[in-house]
């Protein structure tokens, strides 16, 4: 159930529920997903739904996955690309197979130090992670081509707004735990951001502190 077999299995039902970017299609085929699970789930690893990985977290659906990295590089790669909530660390290793450099921020102080792990294990350079309040974004860094963020608020925090470079993109959950909707923010020159609405989806909730 971890054999390159299952992974194009799955690749296969990704391009049956819409996705077409095949460079997001190729890295999902090549990134081994249950290294980014307890091994208790491997047999699960390449269904295509979330699974939990503790503190209440879940690693997202491969489907939510691809569409959101989909939607982040339609008009263009990125060079640098924050995210907010590593969580198991699948979302910004698929990030990493295809964007020059990729920066995660993770509350959850256990959830990164496994996320790590599995980067070194895996042998990915081009990422650098962070142990703070995902909604302050990572200010000494800024700013970013490309945001994303992996839970969901009522609305997108400012100072992620404020570390977006015009002409940047932010691909987030947005809405109440009963009621979120994918959203698309595009900042152009001027500083005004325009938002497009790409589907409902489920996601946990964006907590702000540290854990």
């Amino acid at each position: 159930m971890t054999s390159q077999r299952a992974r194009d299995r799955l690749v296969a039902k990704l391009q049956e529920e819409g996705i077409r970017d095949d460079r997001v299609l190729e890295v999902i085929r090549n990134l081994a997903r249950h290294h980014f699970i307890d091994q208790a789930l491997h047999s699960r690893a390449y269904e295509n739904t979330a699974l939990p990985i503790g503190h209440g977290q879940t690693i997202s659906q491969p489907w939510i996955v691809a569409r959101m990295t989909e939607a982040l590089i339609e008009k263009y790669v990125p060079e640098r690309v924050l995210e907010i909530g590593t969580g198991s660390g699948y979302q910004a290793a698929v990030l990493a197979g295809i964007v020059p450099q990729v920066y995660t921020v993770e509350r959850i102080e256990e959830l990164l130090r496994q996320a790590r792990r599995r980067f070194r294990q895996l042998g990915i350079e081009n990422l650098r992670s962070r142990h703070d309040d995902g909604k302050l974004g990572w200010p000494a860094e800024a700013p970013f081509d490309a945001i994303i963020l992996t839970a969901a608020g009522d609305r997108i925090p400012t100072k992620l707004l404020e570390q977006l470079k015009p002409g940047g993109v932010l691909v987030a959950p947005v809405g109440s735990p009963s009621q979120q909707v994918l959203v698309r923010l595009t900042k152009d020159e001027s500083g005004d951001v325009i938002r497009e609405e790409l589907g409902p989806v489920s996601f946990v909730p964006l907590l702000g502190g540290i854990g």
